[in-house]
């Protein structure tokens, strides 16, 4: 065990790639060896990220209805989700929402509308919403994510000041066509190609416990790393009741910090960002998950509620982490092609402690009703930020 962290940590450190055997490995660690591989992560996270945390804030500018049968979503078509549905919110309405979550810390609001891939009207719609969002936070970097992109659309985004784009490839080329059927993997690859090449910083992530195998967690982040985004969520799926995978739970929180610390060795360099599912899966050992990404959201999340705002930053400080400021480039210098240095060596790894249970039975503490969100854009209830 000792020889594959120092490797990996090596590699790590200056940016390398591990092998994919060694990716399989992260996956297939002990629990008695659980601490030692985030404490090894640790050591990468905090060569490139320092200690601080980047806040995001997802603001649903459209929810439900949506015509694609991705079998993971609340929003499919067919679902029977009991999740809130509306359409379009009107530019100033997401601005109020996308205050709130600045006003909590949130260094970049996230728009997320529901739909196969947005008309040109939507985008000339969502354009006008981020130039409101723009005007009303003092330029909060804002991420897009409408679903496929059509020709010229990545571009209009951009110049209405959208500064990145968000489409998750999910899961591996191989087992995409086992969860949708209505678009393809490839589909999915040629957005988030669009989106780079029109000046958006790319932004694509996974969802794991959807039945996968390790081999397909391994393939699916490494094309992450071959597609070289800029940020990389990690969803965890929420089995919602009325979908066709409500009864998968096949996570548990040791489950969760090994494929965490899988990603941040194959993309050491890149924002990790722990995205929906974290509460529910990881609850208790959420801070030791700080080790290893440098990027959550803030409050709720698209059609599920999340840990409250306040205890977020109690959490990240507790932790000994610190929450990025706006004046503060994310990325590592050599990526952003800023002349900033890159943070300090690391000096020490997570405490010692206990907390690597078994996995066997681990699961079932998960097996409750997901608490649907109710609050927020789209409601007449404040955001949970």
């Amino acid at each position: 065990m000792d020889e594959l962290l120092n490797s990996l940590v090596e590699t790590g450190l200056r940016g390398g790639t591990p092998t994919r055997n060694e990716a399989l490995a992260v996956l297939r660690t002990s629990d008695d060896d659980l601490l030692d591989v985030v404490a090894a992560a640790g050591k990468v996270r905090r060569r490139w990220f320092g200690r601080r945390v980047k806040l995001n804030y997802l603001v649903n500018l459209k929810s439900g209805l949506c015509p694609e049968d991705c079998s993971y979503c609340s929003q499919r078509l067919g679902s029977r989700a009991d999740i809130l549905k509306y359409t379009w919110l009107k530019p100033e309405e997401a601005a109020d929402a996308a205050a709130a979550g600045v006003r909590g810390g949130a260094k970049r609001v996230c728009v997320v509308a529901s739909g196969r891939g947005p008309t040109d009207g939507d985008v000339a719609r969502v354009s006008r919403t981020i130039e409101a969002i723009k005007e009303r936070t003092g330029g909060v970097e804002v991420c897009a994510c409408l679903g496929l992109l059509s020709d010229g659309q990545a571009e209009q985004l951009r110049a209405a000041g959208a500064d990145a784009y968000n489409h998750n490839l999910n899961t591996a080329e191989a087992t995409y066509g086992d969860i949708c059927t209505t678009h393809t993997y490839d589909d999915r690859v040629a957005t988030v190609k669009e989106a780079r090449t029109a000046g958006l910083s790319p932004c694509s992530g996974l969802i794991a416990g959807m039945g996968e195998s390790d081999e397909d967690l391994v393939d699916v982040v490494f094309s992450l790393r071959e597609l070289d985004v800029d940020s990389v969520p990690v969803n965890f799926l929420l089995p919602f009741e009325g979908t066709p995978l409500a009864d998968q739970w096949n996570l548990t929180p040791q489950r969760v910090l090994r494929i965490l610390a899988m990603v941040r060795f194959v993309c050491p360099d890149v924002e990790v960002r722990l995205a929906a599912g974290r509460e529910v899966h990881l609850r208790s050992l959420q801070p030791l998950a700080l080790h290893m990404v440098n990027s959550i959201f803030l409050g709720d999340y698209l059609t599920s509620e999340g840990q409250a705002g306040k205890a977020d930053l109690e959490m990240i400080a507790d932790a000994g982490f610190e929450v990025e400021d706006a004046e503060t480039t994310t990325m590592p210098a050599h990526r952003n092609g800023s002349s900033g240095a890159a943070p300090e060596e690391p000096a020490a790894a997570v405490a010692d402690g206990s907390g690597a249970g078994s996995d066997s039975g681990a699961a079932e503490r998960s097996h409750a009703r997901v608490a649907v969100r109710r609050r927020g854009a789209g409601t007449e209830l404040p955001p949970n930020a």
